[in-house]
């Protein structure tokens, strides 16, 4: 394993594990600690608009939550635009919904219909790529909108999880950048 940069050493160090959260078993990623220092924000928000920026996106896709968190600073600061993507019933007016599957379910995702057109290219960001799931119904949507993937960016990649496998299909050659690798 290669040695961490410096930014990831920062931002890694301001990751909390928190054990058996949110069920036994499980070891939680808490970017609370990484949110609540404006260094570590701010190096976080700086790479993620340079991603961005340097694929040619237009406009910012933020999934619900903690993408809505991310992405809108990235956006501020590469001077594009932010769209929210929503879990279903959270959004008024015409929405596009895209169905997903879940370990246990379902789940529906949808984006305000006239927030993208032909002609945006779209970077999609959330805080981590676990299996894939959001992430691969956001890609769904930003493309029945009419758009074009500029690729997905995420802090921290699960990797054991199998997401970017998962993903890889529904990106058509669209770039993944994760800034960790956990």
């Amino acid at each position: 394993m290669t040695e961490p940069t410096d930014i990831q050493a920062l931002l890694l160090s301001r990751i909390r594990d928190v054990a058996d959260y949110p069920e036994p078993g499980v070891m939680f990623k808490d970017i609370t600690p990484l949110l609540a220092d404006p260094a570590a924000f701010g190096a976080l928000t700086d790479a993620l608009a340079d991603v961005t920026v340097r694929h040619g996106a237009t406009k910012i896709v933020g999934l619900e939550a903690r993408g809505f968190i991310l992405g809108a600073p990235v956006a501020v600061r590469a001077g594009i635009g932010f769209i929210p993507v929503r879990k279903a019933g959270k959004l008024p007016g015409a929405t596009l919904r895209q169905a997903y599957d879940l370990e246990y379910g379902s789940a529906e995702i949808e984006v305000h219909a006239e927030d993208l057109s032909a002609g945006d290219r779209v970077m999609v960001i959330d805080d981590v790529l676990a299996t894939g799931g959001t992430a691969e119904a956001s890609l769904a949507l930003v493309r029945r909108a009419g758009a074009e993937i500029a690729g997905v960016a995420v802090l921290m990649e699960l990797g054991f999880l199998g997401g970017r496998a998962r993903l890889e299909p529904a990106l058509a050659g669209a770039p993944l950048e994760a800034l960790l690798q956990v």
